[in-house]
């Protein structure tokens, strides 16, 4: 497959899952923009392929996306930026309810409606949110993250079917618990509340998905690839999981 002359727009490409998908997107033959808060980070992955350029930028920020995304004119979007936090019900504090909405779904809203108003004309556009598992299932301790993960795939299926004429296509990944730093600093934040061990932890990660593994990046990278690529067509508005059979 080859996205010779495409261009894409890759959020939260400094690490994790949204470095591999931009490295995967430009080896198919696509010029890639990365944005992000970390520019030592960013500029780690656009070193990486001559393709890849990185522009450190808060999705969150409405002007800052916006200048990025219209200098970007991508015709591929995958809104991948997000974090997670954890704690019961009872304790988490509605600061740290906002946050999850802010950049996970917020974040999602802005990325997805300024790559709308990008590809405004164009005969082909992908637009892509890596959601997960916790957007079509709850999870104990991440009821502000599952919340914003459900919003974005209620996103995703308003604006396909918004888009469905326009030749542009929306969909959402949702991976279960991905072996990434992100997973890694879930682990290290259960460890320090629990006192479990890091080992128990990842073990109880793993034992969430049928495979008995945590869920590579490149598979996500593949699904994104895919949803890129001919025969796609008619796939839009879809939560498309990657979890080893969990949902």
């Amino acid at each position: 497959m080859s996205l010779s002359g495409r261009s894409a727009f890759v959020t939260g490409g400094g690490s994790g899952v949204g470095a591999v998908i931009a490295l995967a997107l430009a080896n198919a033959g696509a010029g890639v923009v990365i944005c992000g808060r970390r520019a030592a980070a960013l500029d780690e992955v656009a070193a990486r392929h001559p393709a890849i350029r990185a522009v450190v930028c808060d999705i969150t920020d409405e002007a800052a996306l916006s200048a990025v995304m219209a200098d970007a004119a991508p015709d591929i979007v995958v809104a991948n930026a997000g974090a997670s936090e954890s704690a019961p019900l009872a304790a988490t504090e509605l600061a740290a309810f906002q946050r999850m909405i802010d950049v996970n779904l917020t974040g999602t809203f802005l990325t997805l409606r300024e790559g709308a108003r990008a590809m405004k004309g164009k005969p082909w556009g992908r637009m892509i949110a890596i959601a997960s598992t916790a957007g079509l299932k709850g999870y104990p301790y991440v009821a502000p993250y599952a919340a914003a993960k459900h919003g974005v795939v209620g996103l995703v299926r308003s604006a396909a079917l918004e888009l469905v004429r326009k030749g542009i296509t929306v969909n959402a990944v949702c991976p279960g618990f991905l072996d990434t730093e992100m997973t890694e600093r879930s682990i290290a934040n259960i460890v320090e509340k629990t006192g479990r061990s890091a080992a128990e932890v990842r073990a109880a990660l793993e034992a969430t998905n049928p495979m008995r593994r945590l869920v590579p990046p490149e598979d996500v990278a593949r699904t994104v690839l895919w949803l890129c690529g001919p025969g796609s067509d008619m796939i839009t508005g879809q939560a498309i999981t990657v979890a080893g059979g969990e949902v």
